[in-house]
């Protein structure tokens, strides 16, 4: 071996120096794109780099309206009683949809995560008549624009827009509320927990058991049952 051969020294790429040129920098992209990305999704709108496209103006008319609220956990965004006032979109976190009675027994609707666009579907709920609580799950990043005004600037954009967007949800949410008490008739609790684990996977990891029971229809106990025979995969 020729003694005076020196290998040359190599680092792993986590002992490089933040500005060494082999590592790749990636920007990160604002909140304000986040926001239109977000708004993107609920529309079915295809971004483009064509600021003058007619979506594109659409989408940042909307986006104009809202401004970003961070919250902390269990803070509430909209009780019952009251006109709900405010259309939300998920950042980041978890919000539930809920009704409470004056007993304080609860019955959870449905969850919103990442993404999701949260608004007052039902015209009760926009009047004093309301009987929908909304609050947050776990601390919140979230988009908050007024109701009325996110309304109007859809209209101005043409009033089948509007029609066609509020139909889409409504739809979807009438579509999961009902599928849900469906099953509450006619499944036993393990088979509905089954499919709770199945199609809500992550929820199962980041909301709180109670909460979950709640939605699922059963009481703590009878959930914590149920998991722990998931878990040591026997029969509850």
């Amino acid at each position: 071996m020729n003694s005076a051969f020196k290998p040359e020294l190599s680092s792993a790429p986590c002992l490089l120096d933040s500005d060494d040129p082999d590592i790749l920098q990636q920007q990160t992209a604002s909140a304000e794109v986040a926001l239109l990305n977000g708004l993107s999704r609920a529309f079915g709108i295809c971004l483009n780099e064509n600021r003058d496209d007619p979506e594109a103006r659409f989408l940042a008319d909307l986006a104009r309206l809202f401004h970003r609220q961070r919250i902390d956990a269990e803070t509430p965004l909209e009780k019952h009683d009251r006109p709900w006032a405010n259309v939300y979109l998920v950042q980041y976190g978890i919000l539930r949809l809920f009704r409470e009675s004056t007993t304080g027994k609860v019955a959870i609707h449905h969850f919103f995560t990442e993404g999701d666009l949260i608004w007052p579907v039902f015209g009760r709920t926009r009047t004093i008549r309301n009987t929908l609580c909304l609050t947050s799950v776990l601390p919140c990043t979230l988009w908050v624009a007024d109701f009325s005004a996110f309304r109007s600037a859809i209209q101005s954009h043409g009033e089948g827009r509007w029609h066609r967007f509020a139909l889409a949800l409504t739809e979807e949410l009438a579509e999961l509320t009902s599928m849900r008490e469906f099953r509450k008739q006619t499944m036993p609790a393990s088979q509905r927990f089954q499919l709770l684990q199945e199609e809500y996977p992550e929820l199962m990891k980041r909301v709180p058991d109670n909460q979950l029971a709640a939605w699922l229809g059963v009481v703590p106990a009878t959930f914590s049952r149920l998991k722990t025979a998931s878990r040591s995969g026997g029969k509850a």
